[in-house]
Protein backbone atom coordinates (compact mmCIF):
# COMPACT_ATOMS: atom_id res chain seq x y z
CA UNK A 1 0.00 0.00 0.00
CA UNK A 2 1.17 3.51 -0.84
CA UNK A 3 0.21 6.14 1.33
CA UNK A 4 0.45 10.37 0.72
CA UNK A 5 0.30 12.74 3.51
CA UNK A 6 -0.69 16.37 2.30
CA UNK A 7 -0.26 19.76 3.76
CA UNK A 8 -2.87 21.80 4.27
CA UNK A 9 -3.09 23.44 1.06
CA UNK A 10 -1.61 20.46 -1.29
CA UNK A 11 1.60 21.71 -2.22
CA UNK A 12 3.65 19.44 -0.35
CA UNK A 13 3.22 15.94 0.19
CA UNK A 14 5.06 12.95 1.76
CA UNK A 15 4.98 9.69 -0.11
CA UNK A 16 5.51 6.27 1.87
CA UNK A 17 5.28 2.74 1.14
CA UNK A 18 3.52 0.21 3.37
CA UNK A 19 2.42 0.04 7.05
CA UNK A 20 3.59 2.74 9.62
CA UNK A 21 6.45 1.09 12.28
CA UNK A 22 4.36 3.00 14.80
CA UNK A 23 1.04 4.45 14.79
CA UNK A 24 0.38 6.69 17.96
CA UNK A 25 -0.32 9.88 19.92
CA UNK A 26 1.84 11.52 22.05
CA UNK A 27 1.13 14.07 25.04
CA UNK A 28 4.70 15.97 25.08
CA UNK A 29 5.21 19.53 25.43
CA UNK A 30 6.76 19.56 21.56
CA UNK A 31 4.16 17.47 19.98
CA UNK A 32 1.66 19.56 21.85
CA UNK A 33 3.26 22.62 20.60
CA UNK A 34 3.92 21.31 17.03
CA UNK A 35 0.37 20.78 16.70
CA UNK A 36 -1.26 23.57 18.67
CA UNK A 37 -3.49 20.96 20.18
CA UNK A 38 -3.78 18.49 23.09
CA UNK A 39 -1.93 16.07 21.55
CA UNK A 40 0.42 15.06 18.67
CA UNK A 41 -0.56 12.16 15.95
CA UNK A 42 2.38 10.74 14.99
CA UNK A 43 3.07 7.93 12.64
CA UNK A 44 6.39 6.69 12.01
CA UNK A 45 7.88 4.86 8.78
CA UNK A 46 11.73 3.81 8.23
CA UNK A 47 13.72 5.88 5.72
CA UNK A 48 13.76 3.23 2.73
CA UNK A 49 9.99 3.37 2.65
CA UNK A 50 9.47 7.03 2.04
CA UNK A 51 9.00 7.19 -1.76
CA UNK A 52 9.43 10.71 -2.85
CA UNK A 53 8.71 14.29 -1.00
CA UNK A 54 7.37 17.07 -3.49
CA UNK A 55 7.03 20.79 -2.64
CA UNK A 56 8.74 23.87 -1.35
CA UNK A 57 9.88 22.76 2.50
CA UNK A 58 11.35 24.91 5.00
CA UNK A 59 13.21 23.22 8.00
CA UNK A 60 13.17 24.39 11.52
CA UNK A 61 15.45 22.85 13.54
CA UNK A 62 14.78 22.34 17.51
CA UNK A 63 17.29 20.79 19.86
CA UNK A 64 17.79 17.36 18.40
CA UNK A 65 15.24 17.46 16.10
CA UNK A 66 14.47 18.76 12.18
CA UNK A 67 10.84 19.46 11.14
CA UNK A 68 9.88 20.20 7.49
CA UNK A 69 7.09 22.35 6.59
CA UNK A 70 5.33 23.53 4.03
CA UNK A 71 6.76 27.60 2.58
CA UNK A 72 3.03 28.11 1.71
CA UNK A 73 0.45 26.97 4.30
CA UNK A 74 3.21 25.92 7.09
CA UNK A 75 1.98 22.74 7.66
CA UNK A 76 4.92 20.68 9.48
CA UNK A 77 4.48 17.63 7.66
CA UNK A 78 7.35 15.55 8.76
CA UNK A 79 10.30 15.25 11.15
CA UNK A 80 13.73 13.50 11.71
CA UNK A 81 14.84 13.26 15.20
CA UNK A 82 17.93 11.70 16.51
CA UNK A 83 16.00 9.84 18.92
CA UNK A 84 14.14 7.47 16.30
CA UNK A 85 17.30 6.95 13.88
CA UNK A 86 16.68 5.54 10.48
CA UNK A 87 12.92 6.66 11.05
CA UNK A 88 10.53 9.64 9.43
CA UNK A 89 7.53 11.07 11.73
CA UNK A 90 4.68 12.18 9.72
CA UNK A 91 2.06 14.00 10.89
CA UNK A 92 -0.75 11.58 11.01
CA UNK A 93 -3.74 13.73 10.50
CA UNK A 94 -2.38 14.60 6.80
CA UNK A 95 -3.08 11.43 5.18
CA UNK A 96 -6.63 11.99 4.06
CA UNK A 97 -6.98 10.33 0.74
CA UNK A 98 -5.89 7.11 2.61
CA UNK A 99 -6.16 7.72 6.29
CA UNK A 100 -4.14 5.76 8.88
CA UNK A 101 -5.94 2.66 11.40
CA UNK A 102 -6.69 3.87 14.66
CA UNK A 103 -3.24 4.85 16.95
CA UNK A 104 -2.02 1.75 18.60
CA UNK A 105 -0.80 3.46 21.75
CA UNK A 106 -0.50 6.88 23.66
CA UNK A 107 2.91 8.68 24.58
CA UNK A 108 4.16 10.79 27.43
CA UNK A 109 1.43 10.56 29.38
CA UNK A 110 2.30 12.60 32.10
CA UNK A 111 1.77 15.75 29.81
CA UNK A 112 -2.20 13.81 29.04
CA UNK A 113 -4.89 16.67 29.39
CA UNK A 114 -7.15 15.24 32.85
CA UNK A 115 -10.48 15.87 30.60
CA UNK A 116 -8.95 13.34 28.02
CA UNK A 117 -9.99 9.81 28.18
CA UNK A 118 -8.62 7.06 25.34
CA UNK A 119 -9.18 3.31 25.05
CA UNK A 120 -8.13 1.05 27.30
CA UNK A 121 -6.95 -1.23 24.85
CA UNK A 122 -3.87 1.09 23.68
CA UNK A 123 -0.56 0.51 24.81
CA UNK A 124 1.19 3.26 27.06
CA UNK A 125 4.56 4.44 26.33
CA UNK A 126 6.56 6.25 28.53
Amino acid sequence: MTRTARCGCGSCTIEVHGEPIANAICHCRNCRQRTGSAFGWSSYFADDQVLRRRGDYRIYRLRRQERWFCAQCGTTLFWKAERYAGRVGIAGGCFTDTPLGEPIATASNDGRCAWLSLPASWQMWD
